[in-house]
């Protein structure tokens, strides 16, 4: 399937939304009588049916991994932001420090700040699943934001939102969504990394805790997650699992091979 607009093809989540609506006209129809069936089916599990009771939906639906950045790329990536201003630096230190979505880093106020103790207060009604939280972030990027602050002084001395836009048309005036996305589009083709986006550094920084030994619940609660089903996704992606499943199947390996290199003989015999 393809735009019309653009001829490009849609994702599958794209093709998923737009079957509702069609789905919902059919549901329609059939409640009036002018149907007897659906034929956009919706997936559900149907006891007694065969393979596995699964009524498959009328397109498939495919989940995919979050794309982060290899180490090259990542390295490519922080090579062209370190010649960005002081607030687009702090702002992707903080986007990765903490996990930040676009809209909850766009919205952090001065007084979401406690420098004292390094931690963020993320308000609910900036977050997608209205979930307040309180995320820190490092001593790093705390000497970076202290040195924005000191910019952001000669702006504004308001308190208010953090992030300030520098131009003559919006001068002082809050940085919005849009503009923070250029900035990230700008860096994306300029490091070689054309799929480097703003939900980018999440979804690096919460694999990077799996890849840590997090556990999922503390993740979810430092992703600001109402479910723990989208955690999970960083763990698969972190390959944490099965390399830790690997490492203890490899050191049972390991264990028998140097039991045998070492072993008398006739003592193996005797055991046989």
């Amino acid at each position: 399937m393809i735009s019309i607009d653009s001829g490009a093809g849609l994702a599958n989540a794209t093709i998923q939304q737009r079957l509702v609506p069609v789905r919902l006209f059919y549901d329609f129809l059939m409640e009036e009588g002018l149907r007897e069936s659906n034929p956009v089916g919706r997936g559900r599990y149907t006891p007694g049916r065969r393979n596995g009771g699964r009524q498959r939906g009328l397109v498939p639906r495919l989940t995919k991994l979050p794309w982060i950045p290899g180490e090259q790329q990542w390295l490519r990536i922080l090579e062209v932001a370190r010649q960005e201003p002081v607030r687009n630096r702090v702002m992707l230190a903080l986007a990765y420090d903490a996990a930040l979505r676009r809209e909850e880093l766009c919205s952090l106020r001065t007084d979401d700040l406690d420098p004292a103790h390094r931690t963020l207060r993320i308000r609910a009604e900036t977050t997608k699943n209205r979930l307040e939280r309180v995320v820190p972030y490092s001593a790093s990027t705390g000497v970076l934001l202290s040195g924005y602050l000191a910019h952001r002084a000669s702006i504004s001395r308001a308190r208010g939102p953090l992030f300030l836009s520098e131009s003559r048309r919006n001068h002082a005036r809050p940085l919005s969504l849009w503009t923070w996305s250029k900035v990230v589009r700008k860096i994306a083709p300029a490091s070689g990394v054309e799929r480097f986006s703003t939900h980018t550094t999440r979804h690096l920084c919460l694999t990077d805790l799996a890849r840590m030994g997090w556990e999922v619940h503390a993740i979810a609660a430092f992703a600001g997650h109402r479910h723990t089903d989208s955690t999970l996704q960083y763990i698969h992606l972190s390959g944490r699992e099965p390399a830790d499943k690997l490492a203890r199947g490899m050191e049972h390996i390991h264990a028998w091979r140097i039991q045998a290199l070492t072993s008398d003989g006739a003592a193996e015999e005797a055991a046989r």
